[in-house]
């Protein structure tokens, strides 16, 4: 199984190699402009930051942050600690100042990577005096160690290392809902199992659109779009801020999109804006007519290219699907945990259920205990909790993961979840927390 998985950067490096050209990302910049960046720019960028990565003296494996909102250099960076021969661990942008210094302090961090966020002032208290930090593009105004543009002086790595499938590669924090946050680890090995037997559920290509509005600090927008971009070739487009929302789903035009409920219910709302929902019922209603309002909705939105539509993080309600339905859009739902990157269940297309979530993914074992949780086991488990053994030990039992969800199992397999353990490993993913933050639509 693990040598006939490709890992992270090996699949980077190929498209690097055969697609050197192609525009990988799109940044939006100020005065509505965009910065596109092509696979081979992306690699160049990358492999000059692990050079002076690799000259700072850390120990091989040290652990470098990544504190900012989604933008084209969070990618960049996690693919340079990664060449570097070193560990990502990204925090969560709208985090305290108290709470990014317990991740910090906890993780060990050596370094920290600073770029897009709303309030610098606020959270630059949680950074300790003495470590690192380096400025990215569209970096808030202060005081940094480091800018990129020094990084960028460096020539790049000529070598293309790629770990081994075991190795350590993130360190992803819940949102400590349930405690204290918890540091989830993941092997390039893991990431890998996730996405490369869950790209095929949708079929996605280089020819796909992606536009990413929740965090990449949680896995699932990490898996969905860093990941799925770098093993399937699509373009991504990045959201610039909850009030431009709109208009960057107008530029990209994403053939897929993944969105926490309030997401979808936030363009709902757009729409009802303009058509009140009883005239809104009555048009999609008459023949013929319907169908082409609803195309020309979709239009309007920049969803008529949408042909994958997942919600996640959240239960989704019937009334909502049902709602996007009637609109000519399939709003699938889907579940996992930051434990097992995210990969645990889905609804496929054309097999929706009322009631129910979906069926495991490819290669997804799942069981129920004697107190109806939860359990399922897959390559894409987590190594473990950082420094928490005896935490580890409590979520896995035989190799099989603890969702802390109760839940039901059909003779088809579909999985319907019927409330929360009083003591769990952790919460569902994108974290609660995180969740909510996005409800407003842009990412944070």
């Amino acid at each position: 199984m693990t040598t006939a998985i490709s890992l992270p950067l090996s699949r980077f490096y190929d498209r690097e190699d055969r697609h050197p050209d192609k525009c990988f990302l799109v940044q939006p910049m100020a005065g509505g402009q965009v910065q596109k960046l092509s696979w081979s720019e992306v690699g160049n960028q990358a492999r000059r930051a692990a050079h002076w990565l690799r000259r700072q003296g850390l120990p091989q494996g040290s652990v470098i942050a990544i504190l900012s909102r989604n933008c084209a250099h969070w990618i960049i960076v996690d693919l340079a600690i990664w060449m570097a021969g070193h560990v990502s661990v990204p925090l969560n942008p709208s985090l305290s100042a108290g709470a990014v210094a317990q991740v910090l302090e906890h993780s060990e961090a050596a370094m920290v990577f600073v770029g897009r966020l709303d309030d610098w002032p606020g959270i630059s208290c949680g950074i300790s005096a003495g470590l690192p930090t380096v400025a990215l593009p569209l970096c808030p105004e202060g005081s940094f160690d480091f800018r990129w543009d020094e990084l960028q002086a460096w020539s790049p790595i000529q070598d293309n290392p790629i770990g081994r499938y075991d190795q350590l590669a993130t360190i992803i924090y819940t949102s400590g809902s349930t405690g204290r946050p918890k540091g989830v680890m993941h092997s390039f090995g893991t990431l890998a199992f996730a996405i490369t037997h869950g790209s095929g559920i949708f079929g996605l290509g280089e020819k796909d659109r992606l536009l990413s509005c929740l965090p990449l600090c949680c896995v699932a927008e990490r898996m969905f779009v860093e990941m799925a971009s770098i093993y399937a070739g699509p373009t991504v487009f990045f959201a610039e801020d909850q009030d431009t929302f709109f208009v960057d789903l107008k530029r990209a035009r994403p053939t897929a999109l993944f969105g926490v409920p309030g997401i979808w219910s936030k363009i709902q709302a757009s729409v009802h804006s303009k058509t009140p929902a009883a005239r809104l019922e009555v048009l999609l209603s008459v023949p013929l007519f319907g169908r082409l309002f609803a195309r020309n909705m979709r239009k309007s939105l920049g969803l008529d290219a949408l042909r994958v539509a997942v919600s996640g993080g959240a239960p989704l309600s019937e009334d909502l699907r049902h709602w996007y339905q009637r609109l000519g859009v399939e709003l699938l739902e889907a579940y996992g945990l930051t434990e097992n990157c995210g990969y645990s269940h889905i609804c496929r297309p054309g097999q929706h259920k009322s009631g129910w979530i979906g069926q495991q993914c490819p290669q997804v074992e799942v069981r129920l205990a004697e107190d109806g949780e939860l359990l399922v086991r897959s390559g894409a488990t987590m190594l473990g909790y950082f420094k928490q053994p005896l935490k580890t030990v409590e979520a896995l039992t035989e190799g099989f993961l603890r969702t802390g969800d109760r839940g039901e199992l059909d003779e088809q397999g579909y999985v319907r979840l019927t409330g929360r353990l009083k003591e769990n490993p952790g919460p569902r993913l994108p974290e609660k927390a995180s969740a909510l933050a996005q409800a407003g639509g842009g990412e944070r």
